[in-house]
């Protein structure tokens, strides 16, 4: 009884202890604008999971644990607010969220707030991509960003992107964005990708500049927008390491379909015969065979020698004992990718520092194609005394690729389709097949016995020091370098298309770009009476590019097993040659806020570069733009569902000083030869007037937050007038020289973009996001040189043209219009366009595709449950058509021996047939021209992908607690999952690498689709 007695006393002393240290607390949420009730809104103890939601009219009530005190009030579309429970009611005026537009955007030599920001800009997060199976940063922030289309030319592994913000400027010059790092401004990189070196989980922030109020600053080369590109820094703090490993596989997007044996057989069986109807039908006596089933025999006869060349010189094929599919040996379909970094973050009030360091390896879905990159980043800066600040942000890269030839080589694995299925791959004692037995080349063969190895290593950075001078007046000094090296290693083996007949083939390339940069400003910051607020930056710019390049060849290899150059007993050729360029640059920018909703900001810049003519080495470049912050005028005030409502519009000028090369404004000589006597002869006209090509945008925009910002988003139209472009005049030369550099063409662009996030549901577990963004852009050649009004290049494959009035690039040639159902010849349209010829050369030219996108956009789905979350992209680019080069080869009819695409099965095979396949004939025999360009080889490239797919859960903190980790996830990304398109080619998404030019966009020959990864990882933080 007594053990009892205690036992009960012992427990309601607990049980009164537990009353005495734990209350009970009330209150109510509300908004702090209208003071209308915030139901929903969660109420949590501060650093436990105890917490509760409020009712409809705002109220709560909530038990605090022992010992603790501090309420966190949230909810979506309000700023967070922690207040200490002193007593048992608590009430709360929530304030609507502003982070978004408090966030502070990088521009030119300086940062500036969203909010007062009047020019045009779009921000990707580091933590958006972050992890993104991709070796180049571009692809991972493609379809996130309104108005910057990004595409990659083909599915090598580790090539460059194309960026266009906007659309293009120029015709010869760069159309890719300004790149910069901290600071430093990028141009080039090892592979010709200015980001390829770049571990893109180091960055903190993508802001990209897009119109001239937000780029003039940066003057000459600002007028294809600018990519400010800003790493992580060290903050405050426990030092934080994290670990982050990843691995997965690769695959192709997309195959094609290709003949089978037996129906390959079968199709140029018909297609002999068909050759031999056709030409003796038209010449009687065709070939000197007395009857047209004679004629029929010996195109038999003669096809079937050909079969048994290509079945190895037997007779194998008539059992189909071979059944070669090409296209799976030119794939890796498993390739393999993992990466694998550590990074150290955190700091004090003096010092700060960010360490990071990565190792990313990647096969190519390309058989012999690989990537592979290691980098290491420090950040510190340190804090001197209360006036001086100093810091370096550097990073060391090494980048290795091993290379494929470019898509028009008979070398490279992707034209090994054209091989016949009736091949086989070796002979009896394993020795690769080449011609004659293969129809062309064996690509197989430079996969086994020749190398393309690149190198390349990258010094980025910059040192700089911050001096306040007084209240509101700082200086900025830095001294940047950003150094490339890259060093190409090639080898061909005797039997390799390029070392036959001469013993083997090497060649070395060296490459070192070496440029410095040092940038000083002042910034002066003050406010006036509360109502004016001035923001007022002023400095100079220097910077010098040095370009070294070597390069030395040698052939007859009597050891092909020593492939570097000392193997070689003949060096055949060396070329070395050095550039030099210098730009220096004077800037400054007034930014005003009066009662901070009526906004003004002017910028202007004047450059002096080496490069131009004597009679304009200095350009100016001014911008002006302004906004008003009408949601703070009284008058809206009572419009309760107006969180945000803000104007702009802007007017400025950019330049693009990249359309000419350094001396391309000087008067040069070369040797030439007279007879047997040698001489100089001139190889380039001087032009002492030439200078900057120059972009005038104006732009208007409009900026909006409703519901509490659960709503908002961006609208903005712009016109970018581009002037004085570099075109090549004709000009009479006895010297040889048949052109002079002179501005004077001229492009337009106009554009709407929009913008939209949502907030779509938000619980205290559940959450649900939605970004859309839209843009269109209608590019226009305005004018060329005055004389002529198109420049139409002569090329069999594709019809890309200059045209006045049309864009760039436009596709101009024949239109195709389909198969005679009489007799099965190509039809194509008459100049009159009404009547239809089967002369190709009687053919009109038409306008026949653009390879211009008319819209792209992007839509980005975030769904999080407690620790779970799910991110979704879908990307898409519509209205464009890409014309297939390779079709004139794999899609034409039987033109040669080449395996033909699967659509070739659908021919005109008698009178009265409607097809867009033309009959089946070997057009060796000159019946009608080899399918040359026309619309029968372009087709429409909208497509939609889904980009990007990533599921990740972080364990619980409680479980980390226990295993004394700060954090831990898991994931799972995949990138180009699945394709929706009509193209049907490998991929809609393609620029063929050996002929892509601004001009020559669009192209498709033999280029690899892109690639589909799924890796699966961990993160995890101590």
């Amino acid at each position: 009884m007594k053990r009892m007695y205690y036992a009960w006393v012992t427990v309601l002393l607990l049980l009164a202890n537990t009353a005495i240290a734990q209350k009970t607390v009330t209150g109510k949420v509300t908004d702090a604008k209208d003071g209308m009730p915030v139901s929903g809104a969660s109420v949590k103890v501060k650093g436990t999971n105890t917490g509760i939601a409020t009712a409809t009219d705002g109220t709560y009530s909530l038990t605090l644990p022992k010992g603790q005190n501090t309420l966190v009030f949230s909810h979506i579309g309000y700023e967070d607010q922690e207040l200490e429970a002193k007593g048992t009611t608590v009430n709360v005026a929530l304030s609507f969220a502003v982070k978004s537009l408090n966030e502070v955007i990088v521009v030119g030599y300086g940062t500036q707030v969203k909010r007062e920001q009047t020019s045009s800009t779009s921000r990707v997060k580091g933590a958006e991509v972050q992890n993104t199976p991709v070796p180049d940063m571009l692809a991972a922030i493609q379809g996130r960003a309104a108005g910057v289309f990004v595409e990659a030319q083909n599915g090598k592994v580790g090539e460059g992107m194309k960026v266009r913000v906007r659309g293009a400027t120029s015709i010869n010059g760069s159309n890719e964005p300004l790149y910069v790092v901290d600071g430093v401004p990028l141009t080039g990189g090892t592979f010709g990708s200015p980001t390829a070196d770049l571990n893109f989980n180091d960055v903190e922030t993508f802001d990209i500049l897009k119109d001239a109020a937000a780029t003039a600053i940066y003057g000459s080369r600002g007028a294809n927008g600018v990519v400010q590109i800003t790493t992580k820094k060290g903050k405050n703090g426990k030092t934080r390491f994290t670990f982050n490993a990843q691995t997965g596989m690769s695959s192709p997007t997309g195959k094609r379909e290709f003949l089978t044996a037996d129906e390959y057989i079968k199709y140029f069986y018909e297609a002999a015969e068909n050759t031999a109807k056709y030409h003796y039908n038209r010449g009687g006596n065709w070939l000197g065979f007395a009857s047209e089933a004679a004629a029929i025999a010996n195109m038999r006869t003669w096809i079937e020698g050909r079969f048994r060349r290509y079945s190895g010189g037997n007779d194998n094929w008539k059992t189909l004992a071979t059944q070669t599919d090409w296209q799976d040996l030119a794939f890796n379909d498993k390739a393999k990718t993992s990466q694998a970094e550590i990074s150290m973050q955190g700091g004090n009030d003096k010092t700060r520092f960010f360490l990071s360091g990565s190792i990313m390896d990647q096969d190519g879905i390309l058989t012999a194609n690989h990537f592979s990159r290691m980098s290491l980043r420090m950040n510190l800066d340190h804090s001197v005394n209360n006036w001086l600040k100093m810091g370096i942000n550097t990073s060391l890269s090494k980048n290795v690729r091993n290379r494929v030839p470019l898509d028009n080589a008979f070398s490279t694995p992707m034209q090994i389709v054209a091989l016949a299925p009736i091949t086989p791959v070796r002979n009896a004692s394993g020795v690769l097949y080449n011609t004659p037995t293969t129809t062309y080349y064996n690509p197989l063969i430079d996969v086994e016995e020749a190398q393309s190895r690149i190198v390349g290593y990258r010094n980025q950075g910059n040192l700089f020091f911050e001096s306040r001078l007084a209240k509101g007046l700082l200086m900025h000094n830095d001294l940047g370098l950003d150094m490339v090296n890259q060093n190409e290693d090639r080898f061909w083996g005797s039997r390799t298309d390029a070392g036959a007949g001469i013993g083997g083939a090497g060649r070395i390339q060296w490459i070192r770009n070496t440029r410095w940069i040092t940038n000083n400003y002042l910034n002066y910051t003050t406010t006036v009476k509360n109502d004016h607020k001035f923001d007022a930056t002023v400095g100079m710019s220097y910077e010098n590019r040095y370009d070294e390049y070597a390069t030395i060849s040698a052939q007859d290899y009597p050891d092909e097993t020593i492939k570097t150059l000392s193997g070689a007993s003949d060096v055949t050729a060396g070329v070395n040659t050095q550039d030099e360029n210098s730009l220096v640059s004077y800037f400054g920018r007034l930014n005003y806020t009066l009662k901070g909703k009526y906004l003004l900001s002017l910028s202007a810049r004047a450059d002096g570069d080496s490069r131009f003519g004597t009679n304009n080495k200095y350009g100016f470049f001014p911008a002006v733009s302004a906004g008003w912050i009408a949601s703070d005028e009284e008058f809206l005030s009572n419009v309760h569902w107006l969180s945000f409502l803000k104007l702009r519009a802007s007017y400025g000028l950019a330049g693009n000083n990249s359309g000419l090369g350094y001396y391309s404004a000087r008067s040069q000589y070369a040797s030439v030869t007279y007879g047997t006597n040698g001489g100089l002869g001139i190889s380039n006209f001087g032009n002492d007037d030439l200078r900057w090509e120059k972009t005038r945008t104006f732009d208007m925009g409009l900026e909006f937050g409703i519901i509490k910002n659960r709503i908002s988003g961006e609208i903005g139209w712009y016109n970018k007038q581009s002037d004085d472009m570099l075109l090549a005049v004709p000009v009479p030369s006895p010297a040889g020289t048949t052109s002079v550099l002179a501005n004077i063409g001229g492009m337009e662009n106009k554009g709407i973009e929009i913008t939209l996030n949502t907030v779509n549901v938000a619980t205290k577990d559940f959450r649900w996001n939605t970004s859309i963004n839209f843009a269109t852009n209608k590019n226009k050649l305005t004018k060329l040189d005055g004389q002529q009004d198109r420049i139409i290049p002569a090329d069999a494959r594709y019809p890309n043209a200059l045209i006045v009035g049309e864009s760039i690039g436009i596709f101009y040639a024949p239109k195709f219009m389909g198969a005679d159902p009489a007799n099965g010849d190509p039809l194509f349209l008459m100049p009159d366009g009404k009547t239809n010829t089967n002369d190709y050369d009687q053919a009109g030219k038409f306008i026949i595709g653009d390879p211009n996108p008319d819209w792209i956009g992007g839509i980005t789905n975030t769904i999080s449950y407690k620790g779970a979350e799910l991110s979704f992209l879908f990307q898409g680019v519509f209205g464009n058509q890409v014309a297939d080069g390779g079709g004139g080869f794999m899609s034409a009819s039987a033109d040669w021996f080449d395996n033909q695409t699967r659509d070739q099965l659908d021919r005109w095979q008698k009178p009265g047939d409607i097809t867009m396949v033309p009959q089946a004939r070997i057009n060796r025999f000159g019946d009608f021209a080899s399918p040359s360009i026309s619309s029968r080889y372009v087709y429409d490239a909208t497509y939609v992908r889904l980009k990007n797919v990533s599921l990740s859960y972080t364990i619980p903190a409680k479980l980390m607690a226990r295993l004394k980790l700060s954090s831990a996830k898991i994931y799972a990304t995949g990138v180009n999952l699945h394709t929706f398109t009509k193209y049907p080619g490998w991929d809609p998404e393609v620029n063929t690498d050996y002929r892509a030019s601004n001009v020559n966009q669009g192209g498709d020959f033999y280029a690899a689709p892109q690639i589909k990864s799924i890796v699966f990882g961990i993160t995890i933080g101590l």
